[in-house]
């Protein structure tokens, strides 16, 4: 009867250069990963504006954080763009998905609401025009919004809402809550989907924040608790410099250890005895 001979054992050299192969892959999956993490930010950056409209008692500004661990970047965006009528846009979304397919998608959106804004009646309408825009062509994504439009003429604020956390605002007579407005389903899912509008007339100063569930969601808060603790921030800076009620609302996102991108925009409004002139 014969016996096999067992199998010989791998030498050191062979465990080392089997190490050192898995070692070289592992290194080139590391540095493509950063390099689209990399890419997709410098995309993120780049599309986002870098200042915002104001009028004359009214004043805007917004703040970026990316991703805690460097990994979800591309899905957050703001803007903010005068209509031709003198009236001023404003919106903040969340791209479903991150990396660079995120960022190329909010890139899309972003172009396809300053392209329709001009020829829509509200901020519903809006919603409305892009949503059907963005399944046209078929990208596969989709993404929550709030659209807001601010006439200097008649001070009213007028709001949509597709998908996306509602907004906070504060009054400087001591009121403050959330804008828990009526909404639809977020852009890129459903043709035809029509979006409610809420009008609001600003008749004393105040704040209103929009922001992203990456400043109030993440593995130490749900995003019930997260949305309550801005709330009551934002209730005691009503009418603040709006580029320090970013900075401070975009703080209590190292409170919930998230790890999703971020995006805070800020808009402070005064009185009506300071906004003539």
């Amino acid at each position: 009867m014969l016996r096999r001979r067992p199998p010989r054992s791998a030498s050191a050299d062979d465990l080392l250069t089997t190490l050192g192969q898995l070692t070289a892959q592992a290194r080139e999956g590391a540095e493509l990963q950063q390099a689209r993490v990399e890419l997709a930010e410098a995309l993120q950056r780049e599309m986002l504006p870098a200042t915002l409209p104001e009028v004359k008692g009214l004043r805007a500004a917004a703040t970026y954080a990316p991703a805690r661990h460097g990994l979800d970047i591309g899905g957050d965006w703001y803007d903010g763009f005068t209509l031709p009528d003198g009236s001023l846009a404003f919106c903040i979304g969340d791209v479903q998905g991150h990396d660079v397919e995120a960022a190329a998608f909010m890139g899309q959106i972003r172009i396809g609401l300053r392209a329709v804004a001009p020829h829509a009646a509200d901020p519903g309408e809006v919603l409305s025009r892009a949503n059907d825009l963005l399944l046209s062509v078929g990208a596969g994504l989709f993404a929550t919004c709030t659209f807001l439009r601010f006439d200097p003429a008649t001070w009213e604020l007028s709001s949509a809402r597709a998908g996306h956390v509602p907004g906070v605002w504060a009054s400087t007579d001591g009121d403050y809550g959330v804008a828990e407005d009526p909404g639809g389903l977020p852009l890129g899912i459903e043709p035809g989907e029509s979006y409610p509008v809420t009008r609001r007339l600003l008749t004393t100063a105040g704040t209103f924040v929009l922001l992203t569930d990456g400043v109030i969601e993440g593995p130490s808060f749900e995003i019930e608790t997260g949305l309550a603790q801005v709330t009551r921030l934002v209730g005691t800076r009503a009418g603040a410099d709006p580029a320090t009620v970013a900075a401070e609302v975009m703080n209590m996102a190292d409170c919930t250890g998230h790890t999703d991108d971020a995006a805070v925009m800020v808009l402070s409004f005064d009185g009506p005895a300071n906004r003539a002139g």
